[in-house]
């Protein structure tokens, strides 16, 4: 049945597995070198802007495996027909520019976040400098504030897990391939669990759409990089809005 997957889901699949069991079992330090920082954290690399589609919550983490399950899985779901139908080209741009706005949306966000906790400390005395994003982390983790307020702790330690927690998994660019899928084939019905009956595509992605963007800017997201999922899936209804006009124009 493997064999039968189109080849560019299969092989996005295989690499996923590939990186998540040398990642867990011979080299774990490729979740610092590999996962998505923020921007302007010190440990953030430019090709991580793609390489954390391939990263994966680590074993060792309560339900770990069930993050690259259902990420592979939803992908092995909805992959192959949007490949058979819009070629090897547009489906491989389709996955990747996904994946890199999530990566965007996500991080505009963080800057949002961002800004506004250097803002409270530099009201607090800090200056620019002291602050500023590209120190070292084991600096910014005290910022020299642990012996001042009650509020400058709690922002230094906000801003610390802002520069140190990275984005990691293929959630944006599948997101990205699900909102496609939405597109081109709106009344297409899937059952998921906890609703009994079967529903149209058209009418659940903008219902998950709306959950994600509410748990991403409230904070309630439980871990989870809901506005990844969130711009994923613009870049995925975007295109599949062009190339439905011209589906056949650039194969």
């Amino acid at each position: 049945m493997f064999n039968n997957i189109p080849p560019i889901t299969r092989n996005i699949i295989i690499i996923n597995v590939i990186v998540y069991l040398v990642a867990n079992f011979l080299l774990p330090n490729l979740y610092n070198t590999l996962s998505g920082f923020y921007p302007f954290s010190p440990n953030f690399k430019s090709w991580q802007i793609i390489t954390h589609m391939f990263m994966h919550a680590p074993l060792k983490e309560s339900g770990g495996i069930m993050h690259i399950l259902f990420n592979m899985f939803t992908l092995f779901s909805f992959g192959p027909i949007l490949e058979q139908m819009l070629g090897d080209k547009k489906y491989l741009i389709l996955y990747f520019a996904s994946g890199l706005g999530s990566f965007f949306l996500f991080n505009l966000w963080n800057f949002v976040e961002a800004q506004q906790i250097i803002s409270g400390l530099q009201s607090l005395g800090l200056s620019a400098s002291e602050i500023y994003p590209k120190a070292a982390l084991d600096y910014v983790g005290s910022m020299k504030i642990s012996a001042t307020t009650i509020e400058g702790q709690e922002l230094s330690s906000q801003y610390y897990a802002l520069l140190r927690t990275p984005m990691l998994g293929a959630s944006g660019a599948i997101f990205g391939v699900i909102a496609a899928f939405a597109t081109l084939y709106p009344d297409a019905k899937i059952g998921i669990m906890f609703i009994p009956v079967p529903i149209k595509v058209k009418y659940l992605l903008p219902i998950i759409v709306i959950i994600s963007i509410y748990l991403g800017v409230s904070g309630n997201g439980g871990g989870i990089a809901h506005l990844a999922h969130v711009g994923g899936a613009l870049v995925g209804w975007l295109l599949a809005r062009i190339w439905k006009r011209h589906l056949y124009r650039f194969n």
